[in-house]
């Protein structure tokens, strides 16, 4: 009877030290990719839902297709952009940045 009691008490011992051993790694693992996967992707997403709505008309942007152009009429869903000659529509969430005003107008031969 004690024989049985002890080879279970041991049982109980590696089945508690299997688990602890696999749920720890796979925890680590999950922490890990939070915080360098999905919290920044997060943060970025953030920051352009920031930047989109504070769009405004006469901003230069730039667009997930590489145009660079003056915001000419902004709704909801879609954005006029003027690229000199040619008037184009976008989609608001294609417009990935706000070039600076300062920068737009140095000449690029300095």
């Amino acid at each position: 009877m004690t024989d049985s009691l002890i080879l279970f008490a041991q049982a109980a011992d590696g089945a508690g030290n299997i688990l602890t051993g696999l749920v720890l790694p796979f925890g680590a693992m999950a922490a890990i990719m939070y915080f360098l996967l999905i919290r920044p992707q997060q943060q970025q997403r953030k920051k352009h839902q920031e930047m989109l709505s504070n769009l405004k008309k006469n901003d230069r942007v730039v667009t997930s297709g590489g145009l660079v152009g003056k915001i000419v009429k902004i709704n909801d869903s879609e954005v006029v952009l003027n690229l000199g000659s040619t008037e184009v529509t976008v989609l608001r969430q294609m417009v990935i940045d706000v070039r600076d005003k300062s920068a737009a107008d140095t000449p690029a031969n300095d």
